[in-house]
């Protein structure tokens, strides 16, 4: 798996409705005690990582009516930076961006997940 393939493979966890596929997504991306963090919360594990994604995809996806894009990702060392944005499914103005700093294992799995929430 190299970087790009990381990415939109994170990026489309967001996306996915399938909540087994979910689970599924989280455990192949992160490690078993890999974090994420965004804002003032820190979330380890994957119950509570498969909580977090559930609960945005429910915000966002399905009442929101938007889908996460991958814009773009390159790396340093054991990080990599991706750039995504959130827009109307059926197409329309972006109306969010972000920024997440994966740091990852050699195997390329998540040990950590800065997420930023940008505009």
């Amino acid at each position: 798996m190299d970087i790009v393939v990381l990415a939109n493979r994170y990026v489309s966890l967001w996306n996915e409705p399938d909540e087994k596929n979910r689970r599924d997504m989280v455990e192949g991306l992160w490690t078993p005690v890999g974090c994420h963090f965004v804002g003032s919360r820190a979330i380890q594990g994957y119950d509570a990582l498969e909580q977090r994604v559930a609960e945005a995809h429910h915000k966002n996806v399905v009442q929101g009516g938007h889908q996460f894009s991958l814009r773009s990702v390159f790396s340093v060392h054991d990080a990599v930076i991706l750039d995504w944005t959130m827009h109307p499914a059926a197409g329309g103005e972006i109306v969010a961006a972000g920024r997440d700093v994966l740091l990852v294992d050699s195997n390329l799995r998540i040990v950590s997940d800065y997420q930023v929430i940008v505009a």
